[in-house]
């Protein structure tokens, strides 16, 4: 038989130990361990394929995120087109069409709140039509002082901002324009008049790179009122799209020639990263600087769509656990993947909510002792063995009673100074948080083991958040009507950090401040299995969950690598799932 040496040409380190190095692949003998051992990398960066565009076509606009995305106008070519596509994160649908078809225009907002802006209708014919979208159809909205196309855009439908393009009276331009949701204003010039050229970022906060005449890699930044330079690009280019905020934004594709380099900028400089499989020029793009979404361009005119995504961990999955006893929805959990606790809930049966609890011990529920009061939208943190329960409805009306748990039964608590449910909450037995919910005042409170005193006002007070970590850093994402908010608590005061891809409410969530998970949630259809990651600044996408659902209870241990969901609705259920992301580490190759 060949030896290793024989078949590859060099020999295996002999360490006693783990390898030196974290190269990817390293082969070694851990002598200490009498084994074989390799290094596996655990986190990718870069593009993957996604869903067609049902028409291709370059010239378009986008606006949303990676899993709910939007294209519009552009052309086949030609003619230019009035086609509006909406993207799921996997598949395009046709969705209502523009009232006037255009290429070359700008975009702003969401797949449910999106604006269209100027653009062409021909070949040296601009318009400064504007028209907003609500998610099934468009309606004309405020003229642009400026017809032109070849411009940038950014921002939401009721603040956004455009920018340069080209304009068949005067040629390329510096004018920026701003929109309140009504009509647009003059805002401060470009330093440099331009068009073709890159954007990101928000009305106060915009960002503009590349473009031409000639190919450039020059960058400005816009805070409201005037535009500055910022760092060079690393690759000159024009017609290309971007994603993301002025200080973590993505650059991708463009031309001359048709080029897939993609560049993040962070609010200084730019760096390159791995780049597109198909180069293109002319196309859409939307999304964040970690998870961007490329559809359309040419040459030739594609529907191509790519997604990017930055840190991910391509070894994330989630795999059955056991079953609850009672299967359950609305309920609260605490503790760790292989030390859980669940308590609350309701299911038809359960009028006023349930005060059942049960333990998990990584494989199996059995039960614990009962709640002193069975409730339904309550919060829940600490361990298997100090949890603490808080808030819920029962039967009708928001409950301020706080529950302690000591392994085998329930006490009582201080309670809640202002009663809520469909709370959130975060922390340990003797330093919980408390967070927005439903009720006349839920606000923040903290609790010392006794007593809850009221902490700093949260940014977006409504209700079924997320949350996780520690009272004095903890980070509340998502909540009622799909928000994408986030904000993070520093036992003081809530400041507000990047929004999340997917908008939700209900969801799981475990995990700590700079590592923090989200599953599950609704509306079920396109965000019941979803799973992003949190690493403090941004959130990515990953593992999906095998079943769909809201108001599920959940856990985690100090990370997003071993995270715990269990029942939830609809059909109300009892599954139990579990979160492995294999962290930085390595992997012993069998011998036998």
């Amino acid at each position: 038989m060949a030896t290793y040496k024989e078949v590859i040409g060099t020999a295996v380190t002999n360490i006693a130990g783990d390898s030196p190095t974290t190269v990817d692949g390293d082969i070694w003998y851990n002598s200490s361990a009498t084994n074989f051992k390799f290094n596996l990398t655990t986190t990718f960066t870069g593009w993957t394929s996604g869903g067609s565009l049902n028409t291709a076509r370059q010239q378009l606009s986008g606006a949303g995120t990676q899993t709910a995305g939007l294209a519009f106008g552009g052309e086949t070519p030609p003619p230019v087109t009035n086609l509006t596509e909406e993207y799921n994160g996997s598949s395009w649908t046709n969705g209502g069409t523009l009232t006037t078809a255009r290429n070359l225009l700008a975009g702003a907002g969401t797949q449910t709140a999106g604006l269209a802006a100027a653009g062409n209708t021909g070949v040296g014919s601009e318009t400064n039509a504007t028209e907003e979208y609500n998610g099934t159809a468009w309606t004309n909205g405020g003229n642009t002082a400026t017809a032109r196309g070849y411009l940038g855009g950014d921002g939401t439908q009721t603040a956004a901002v455009i920018f340069g393009g080209k304009s068949s009276a005067s040629n390329q331009v510096a004018i920026t324009e701003e929109y309140d949701g009504s009509s647009w204003t003059n805002g401060g010039n470009l330093t440099t008049a331009i068009q073709g050229m890159g954007s990101a970022g928000t009305q106060t906060a915009a960002l503009s790179f590349g473009g031409r005449p000639p190919a450039t890699t020059q960058t400005e930044e816009y805070d409201g009122s005037s535009w500055t330079s910022g760092g060079a690009m690393g690759t000159a280019r024009y017609f290309l799209a971007g994603a993301g905020t002025q200080t973590a934004a993505l650059a991708f594709g463009g031309a001359h020639p048709p080029t897939g380099a993609t560049e993040l900028y962070n609010g200084t400089s730019w760096t390159s990263t791995t780049s597109m499989a198909t180069p293109r020029s002319n196309l859409g793009g939307c999304g964040t600087q970690s998870a961007g979404l490329a559809f359309g361009g040419e040459p030739p005119t594609t529907g191509a769509t790519e997604e990017f995504s930055q840190g991910v961990s391509p070894f994330a999955a989630w795999s059955s656990g056991g079953n609850m006893g009672t299967a359950r929805y609305a309920l609260a959990g605490a503790g760790t993947q292989t030390s859980a606790l669940a308590f609350g809930g309701r299911a038809p049966s359960f009028t006023s909510g349930t005060n059942s609890t049960e333990e998990y011990n990584g494989t199996a529920w059995t039960g614990g002792g009962n709640l002193g009061t069975a409730r339904y939208s309550l919060a829940g943190c600490g361990t298997q063995t100090a949890g603490l329960a808080f808030g819920a409805n029962s039967p009708v009306s928001p409950q301020a009673v706080t529950e302690e748990y000591g392994g085998t039964s329930w006490t009582n608590g201080g309670n809640l100074t202002n009663g809520r449910d469909v709370l959130s909450g975060a922390g340990t037995q003797t330093a919980g948080l408390a967070a927005a919910g439903g009720g006349s005042s839920p606000g923040t409170e903290e609790y010392d083991g006794s007593s809850w005193t009221n902490g700093g006002a949260i940014t977006t007070n409504t209700y079924s958040r997320g949350m996780a970590g520690l009272q004095t850093a903890a980070v509340c994402f998502g909540g009622g009507n799909e928000t994408v908010n986030t904000e993070e608590y520093n036992g003081t005061a809530w400041t507000n950090s990047n929004n999340m891809n997917n908008g939700r409410e209900g969801m799981g969530s475990a995990g700590i401040q700079t590592a923090a998970l989200a599953f599950g949630g609704r509306p079920v259809g396109s965000t019941g299995n979803k799973t992003e990651e949190y690493d403090g600044s941004s959130w990515t996408s990953t593992a999906n969950m095998g079943t769909a659902r809201y108001g599920l209870g959940s856990g985690g241990a100090a990370t997003s690598a071993a995270a715990i969901g269990f029942g939830g609705t609809p059909p109300i259920t009892a599954a139990t799932e579990e979160f492995n992301a294999f962290g930085p580490s390595t992997a012993t190759i069998e011998t036998t």
